[in-house]
């Protein structure tokens, strides 16, 4: 059984060019997410965050006490940048890094109250970014393009998760 797919008008090994960015999902997936990081960072910069330091509160807003590299993951981003991310968004109490009780060779990290409370100042402007790039597109479009991009993910994904 093949398993490919074939991109656009049914030939296979086409070239950029032959597909088009504008058909090309990677560059319009890196094109939506530049436009929607761009527009938190003016919120961003007022409250003191960056993009790794959002992602992080926004992430364990939702699943806290994660060990390290897993929040790596998820928030799409370097061990390193999260290392420095992290070490600032401590000092500022934002969140707090516990040895793994488990595992002594790692950490966890929270996010504090004060943590939760920053994210909950931040969240409105990101759901109207969220929104605004889903503006016109009806539930069952959405529904299925989530669906799509979960399947993606799974296509691609290094982890189990």
């Amino acid at each position: 059984m093949n398993d490919r797919v074939i991109i656009s008008d049914g030939k296979e090994g086409q070239t950029l060019g032959e597909i088009g960015l504008q058909q090309f999902a990677p560059y319009l997936m890196n094109r939506i997410m530049g436009r929607y990081n761009a527009s938190l960072r003016a919120e961003l910069a007022r409250m003191g965050l960056s993009t790794p330091k959002m992602r992080t509160l926004a992430i364990l807003s939702v699943i806290d006490n994660l060990v390290i590299s897993r929040l790596a993951v998820y928030a799409v981003v370097e061990q390193s940048t999260l290392s420095r991310a992290l070490d600032s968004l401590e000092s500022e109490g934002l969140v707090r890094r516990i040895p793994d009780p488990q595992d002594s060779r790692a950490t966890r990290v929270s996010i504090t109250d004060e943590g939760r409370l920053a994210f909950e100042k931040l969240w409105p402007t990101m759901r109207r970014s969220y929104e605004r790039m889903f503006s016109g597109i009806d539930a069952a479009e959405h529904a299925a393009f989530v669906r799509t991009l979960q399947k993606m993910l799974v296509n691609i994904r290094k982890h189990d998760f």
